[in-house]
């Protein structure tokens, strides 16, 4: 009998033993799984929150990233304080920056983001693992936590500790360290799900811009949004009294040489009056923006410029296409005004040399010149025209957007933000070195 209750013992100590080496991984074998999730990956959809710790204050912004085998992207990054969206894009056609809320579209060809990592994506964070061979490893009770090598184009971010969920290996935390071990950049995932169903339409830049500008418009008007969408409804039924709607054509010059095309800017299907002038100077208040300018400012949706609705209901402007010139005129200098944004921080052994103000095409810019071991200037403009631009460039991540390098010998960095279109230009300053500066700006911004 002894001898029977001392082997029921020992069975049990050897079942203890197993359950508990099954239910405890190594970091050998978290990282062989990781690798099988990465050969097996289609699809992945997450939501979160992104806090940059690079200014003097923490900026935060709200995170959403998609993907979609082999090499669809889609990422948005929106000012949790003002609700502005920027969108990277990834499809057949390229890859694009859009900012949708000002109609600007950057496109590329390029193999982003496969040439370069990003704290967001699932790709760059658990490849991070798997390349460093000198990774260290601990676990908490919900998930496994890596303390890695950091490889992004921020020269200054050394390292990163990523959380892993036990259950899936989805990312729960993300946070990206300098070289003295300060906590730089944090990215907390609310939601992150595998294998997720996506609308045709997800990753197309079309449907991005317009669909994202209806959403960030009441943001970024200088007025109510229902004016425009009135007013686009209005030209829709008027036919050929003004364009509206879709195309969001239409500037000062455009109205005039078509007669009040683009003068009412709403989001209607909207019909265009090109090459009909009559319309517009009949005196119909339906056809044609009308009256004195409210100051109003809506974006067209599709790939036109920027438009000014000169509407109001004070009766029927006797020309369509003055009625806009006289918007536009009236509406610009309003939207100009956001002052001299002036960055941080400066690189060592570089001083301001004077600021001079300037204009480019119809847009008051204002230039900051910088000199010493460095010399850059950084050009700040509030454009009112805005247009999709192809260009032969590169990409570089500021961490609350990603800016377009473009330039051999004399490289320039151009990004937009809160209205704002930001140019560097420099022919010696490192790449990391106008991260750095363009992040100054961002906490300007900011404030």
């Amino acid at each position: 009998m002894r001898r029977f209750t001392w082997v029921v013992a020992l069975v049990m100590v050897c079942l203890s033993l197993v359950v508990s080496g099954c239910g405890k991984k190594d970091a050998g074998s978290v990282v062989k799984e990781l690798d099988g999730v990465m050969s097996k990956l289609q699809s992945y959809h997450g939501k979160g929150q992104m806090t940059l710790r690079t200014g003097q204050d923490p900026q935060e912004y709200d995170v959403e990233v998609s993907f979609q085998a082999p090499s669809f992207y889609r990422i948005s990054l929106t000012n949790a304080k003002k609700d502005i969206t920027q969108i990277v894009l990834r499809n057949d056609d390229g890859v694009f920056v859009l900012t949708p809320h000002l109609n600007k579209s950057f496109r590329f060809q390029s193999d982003w983001p496969e040439n370069q990592g990003q704290v967001y994506l699932y790709q760059s964070l658990v490849q991070s693992i798997l390349m460093d061979n000198e990774r260290h490893f601990t676990s908490d009770e919900k998930a496994y936590v890596f303390d890695v090598v950091a490889n992004y184009q921020n020269g200054s971010l050394a390292r990163q500790k990523v959380w892993l969920d036990k259950r899936n290996y989805a990312p729960q935390h993300v946070e990206v360290s300098d070289a003295n071990s300060n906590v730089m950049v944090i990215v907390k995932f609310d939601q992150f799900e595998f294998g997720t169903k996506f609308e045709k339409d997800q990753f197309d830049m079309q449907r991005n811009m317009t669909g994202w500008n209806l959403k960030t418009l009441p943001t970024m008007m200088q007025g109510d949004s229902k004016v425009g969408e009135k007013l686009g409804a209005t030209g829709s039924k008027a036919g050929t009294g003004a364009a509206s709607g879709n195309q969001g054509t239409g500037t000062k010059e455009t109205a005039q040489e078509t007669g009040g095309k683009g003068t009412a800017a709403g989001h209607g299907p909207g019909t265009d009056a090109k090459g009909d002038a009559a319309g517009a100077n009949k005196g119909n208040a339906a056809g044609a923006a009308t009256g004195e300018s409210k100051g109003t400012s809506v974006s067209g949706s599709g790939e036109g410029a920027k438009t000014s609705s000169a509407g109001s209901d004070k009766g029927a402007a006797p020309n369509g296409a003055q009625a806009a010139a006289t918007g536009a005129k009236k509406d610009t200098s309003k939207q100009q005004s956001f002052g001299i944004l002036e960055p941080r921080y400066m690189p060592s052994g570089v001083k301001k040399q004077d600021v001079t103000e300037l204009k480019l095409g119809e847009d008051q810019a204002v230039m900051l010149r910088y000199s010493g071991k460095y010399n850059y200037t950084l050009v700040e403009s509030r454009p009112q025209v805005q247009t999709v631009s192809i260009l032969p460039g590169d990409i570089l991540d500021l961490g609350f957007t990603l800016g377009v390098v473009t330039g051999d010998a004399k490289k320039t960095l151009t990004w937009t933000y809160d209205g704002i279109e930001f140019r560097l230009s420099t022919g010696d300053l490192p790449p990391t070195e106008m991260i750095k500066v363009a992040q100054a700006v961002q906490g300007e911004i900011g404030k």
